[in-house]
């Protein structure tokens, strides 16, 4: 036995692509618009995702990585070079400074890059502790 169901209501006009026409309706559809906007804006904290689990070890992990890329890049080239083009070790020992001193100059740019966001973060919460009458020093 089968039935067939009869849309009984505006919400299944909705979902048919028609128009609500009764004020009642409307009224409710919009306290449900401001409901989610409200629960979205509650949520939104303004911080990244990523930035929300950014740790001290991560970025210690990130500085590692960019020195060994360094190296590992610099030594790439330089023993390329020295295969292609016979010579003895002397680019390899070379392209092996230069991508070591390309790592650190990468970490030290992340370096100063983490220190600024601590620092706005930092002045930013002292400021919310000035406007709550907060008098604790850190």
């Amino acid at each position: 036995m089968t039935r067939t169901l009869q849309p009984h209501s505006n919400s299944a006009a909705l979902r048919l692509g028609q128009t609500v026409t009764e004020p009642d309706d409307r009224r409710k559809l919009a306290e449900l618009e401001a409901k989610i906007e409200a629960a979205k804006a509650a949520k939104d904290d303004g911080k990244a995702h990523q930035e929300e689990h950014y740790s001290q070890g991560q970025l210690a992990w990130r500085m590692v990585t960019e020195m060994v890329a360094g190296l590992g890049i610099g030594f790439g080239i330089g023993y390329g070079l020295d295969v292609v083009l016979g010579t003895t070790p002397f680019l390899m020992v070379l392209f092996t400074l230069l991508g070591i001193a390309a790592g650190i100059n990468v970490m030290m740019r992340s370096a100063r890059e983490f220190q600024a966001k601590q620092d706005t973060r930092d002045a930013g919460e002292d400021e919310k502790r000035a406007e709550d009458g907060d008098g604790s020093e850190r």
